[in-house]
């Protein structure tokens, strides 16, 4: 009886103890705080803006969740010192953007590098963060030409620091669209031996009053970041507007219903009412007589 008490005894320590150790492991995962990570693209609007593309997101629980409402710095790091240049939040998805407005008050290094870290500085649920992204400033001159009648984007891409022209570098052709951009002929195409790439454009794509919006892109490269130049030329096909809303067609709204469905619709329900009145009026006659 002893024994069988002892033993009882130690197993119920034991029990214990193991309940003890797990719940404080599952406290300490619970309030231990995850690591943001940061992910950043530099893109470059010709004749128009500089920016940071980024996105924060987190491991947690083997998911991958987006990190809102944080803010972040954003610095330049020149000659072993860090700058900071701005700061920018993220939004409920997880994005962010960070507009440079004075790019040219940006340093770059002895190589023509710029170097820029997005800093976050930790809060209560994730622990502090940062990434580089480092790029060369280049430009994609582009324009409009004609060439036995038939239209053509001619593009070039530059190294600005260097003055010089970038080889076998891929640049997409493509006419903007509202949700989604219209790539034209191939996925890309490289840059030749002078930095230079010819398109011929096809002359049956739409464009209101005949105007397209292209932009020849390169996109997120290693060393100069996405740079998108854009161009406006009238070699579109004219949108002729088909619509039949105002006329009385069968999908029109209820207001321009077909002549003929109104007229075929309400004879049927003069024809029904009819038959009713006539038998109610034949009842009366019968019960009368």
């Amino acid at each position: 009886m002893k024994k069988f008490n002892i033993t009882y005894f130690i197993s119920f320590v034991i029990i214990i103890s193991l309940n003890f150790v797990l719940g404080s492991s599952n406290l300490f995962a619970q309030t231990k705080k995850a690591k943001a990570r940061i992910n950043v693209d530099y893109v470059k609007v010709m004749d128009g803006e500089h920016y940071l593309n980024i996105k924060a997101s987190a491991r947690i629980n083997k998911k991958t969740v987006v990190v809102s409402d944080i803010e972040l710095s954003i610095l330049q790091e020149f000659n072993d010192e860090e700058i900071e240049i701005g700061t920018t939040s993220t939004d409920a998805s997880g994005m962010g953007k960070f507009i440079i407005n004075n790019f040219e008050d940006l340093q770059p290094d002895s190589l023509g590098v710029y170097d820029l870290i997005v800093s976050f500085a930790g809060n209560e649920l994730f622990k502090k963060s940062s990434k580089d992204v480092s790029f060369r400033n280049a430009d994609i001159n582009v324009e409009w030409i004609v060439k036995d009648s038939i239209n053509y984007v001619n593009a070039k891409l530059i190294d600005t620091q260097m003055d010089s022209a970038i080889a076998e570098m891929p640049l997409v052709v493509q006419v903007e669209r509202l949700f989604r951009p219209l790539v034209i002929g191939e996925d890309s195409y490289e840059t030749d031996e002078n930095g230079e790439i010819e398109v011929a454009i096809d002359d049956d794509i739409p464009g209101i009053d005949g105007n397209l919006d292209l932009e020849v892109v390169l996109s997120e490269s290693d060393d100069y970041g996405s740079i998108i130049a854009k161009l406006a030329a009238p070699i579109g096909t004219v949108i002729v507007e088909e619509s039949t809303f105002d006329q009385r067609t069968m999908w029109s709204p209820r207001g321009k219903t077909p002549i003929f469905l109104l007229a075929l619709t309400y004879s049927f329900v003069f024809i029904v009412w009819g038959i009713f009145i006539y038998l109610f009026f034949n009842l009366i006659r019968i019960n009368k007589s």
